[in-house]
Formats: C-alpha cells, sequence, structure tokens
C-alpha cells in the first residue's frame, strides 16, 4: 500500500512542496477568479510514477481583506503493476466522495495546511470541518 511506503517522512518531504507549488497557486487563482461571497473549489494533484498527492481547495471571503480557505488531502496508489497492465486508478479513486471513494488522509492535510499556514500567515490555528477538511483563515494578499 503507498501509505506505507510513504510513511511519515515521505509525507514530511512532499507536504511542504505540494502546499508551495500546487496548493497555494491554486488558492490564489481562486479569489482573483471568482467574486466574492460565494465558495468556490477545485481539486489539484502532485506526484509521480507511483502515486498521487490530491488536494480539495475551497476558498471563500470570510471577512474584508480575509479568506478562509478549507483542505483535505489522500493519496492515491499509481500502482507499477496496475499502470503497466493498462489500468491506471480508476476516476472514482481520484476523488472524494461524493463523486469518489478517496478517503481523506488526516495526517497529511495537517502537514499540507501547517505548511500553508505558515506561507500564507494564516490568522489561527486549522479547524475541521464536518466533512474531512481543515481551514485557515488568511489576510487576503494578492500578489
Amino acid at each position: 500500500m503507498l501509505k506505507a511506503r510513504l510513511g511519515r517522512g515521505g509525507q514530511t518531504v512532499y507536504a511542504e512542496p505540494m502546499a508551495r507549488a500546487v496548493v497555494e497557486p491554486a488558492i490564489l487563482k481562486l479569489i482573483r477568479q471568482y467574486p466574492r461571497g460565494r465558495s468556490f473549489s477545485t481539486t489539484v494533484t502532485f506526484g509521480g510514477d507511483d502515486f498521487s498527492m490530491c488536494a480539495h481547495i475551497r476558498a471563500q471571503w470570510a471577512a474584508p481583506g480575509q479568506v478562509k480557505i478549507a483542505l483535505a488531502c489522500w493519496v492515491v496508489n499509481m500502482d507499477t503493476a496496475r499502470y503497466l497492465g493498462d489500468n491506471p486508478p480508476a476516476r472514482e479513486e481520484m476523488c472524494l466522495p461524493p463523486e469518489g471513494t478517496a478517503q481523506w488522509d488526516e495526517e497529511l492535510t495537517r502537514r499540507v495546511i501547517g505548511h500553508l499556514a505558515a506561507r500564507m500567515n494564516a490568522l489561527a490555528a486549522a479547524l475541521p470541518t464536518a466533512d474531512e477538511h481543515l481551514t485557515i483563515t488568511v489576510p487576503l494578499v494578492l500578489t
């Protein structure tokens, strides 16, 4: 299983690049493109031949000059045998419920949102939501 291969060390190694290179740019794109008052979401991936780390991101204007970000991360095993056997992961494995069958990885989500919170100067610690996401509120700085 990929989670066993990645282990805590693997998540530590990949969490910061995922936050910096994939999640943060996706958040900035969401808040630039969409009007205030509505929640918008996207799913992004980061990985290689053996795995993909996925993140579901929601961004919503929280207060003047603040954006609330909800994040859930998970890992999809791209198992080499399945890939070489011309049977890559099904679409359902790449999405969280209700669209798919993936299950969020709370530890990975905490690591990614922790890096994101530090990079974006979060106003408070991450809080859980009812739908297996962690949220932070950050000051709006569009650069």
